[in-house]
């Protein structure tokens, strides 16, 4: 399941771009990335350009909440991150 998060989130990197946001390419370790920074106080990078552009689906945050990565982030780090998507106006579909 970690290779398909980590494809599903350099796709995401990779349509960030081409609206013109700006992000890190994952590290060599990117389910440490993603851990840390879902564990941590800030938002992934990019985040604040992807809502600016109504784009927060594309965010770290947006994946690890995803039905099929749950399992992948303890409690924690899924509430950190649907935190910070309402906090923004993410309109969940």
């Amino acid at each position: 399941m970690e290779e398909k998060f980590i494809a599903a989130w350099q796709k995401a990197i990779e349509e960030a771009a081409a609206l013109g946001v700006r992000q890190r390419p994952l590290p060599d370790s990117p389910m440490i990335h993603a851990h840390r920074v879902l564990s941590s106080h800030r938002e992934s990078d990019g985040f604040a350009a992807l809502a600016q552009k109504g784009r927060l689906e594309l965010s770290l945050e947006a994946l690890a909440i995803k039905k099929q990565f749950t399992s992948l982030f303890s409690d924690e780090e899924a509430n950190n991150a649907l935190t910070r998507l309402l906090d923004a106006g993410y309109s969940f579909q």
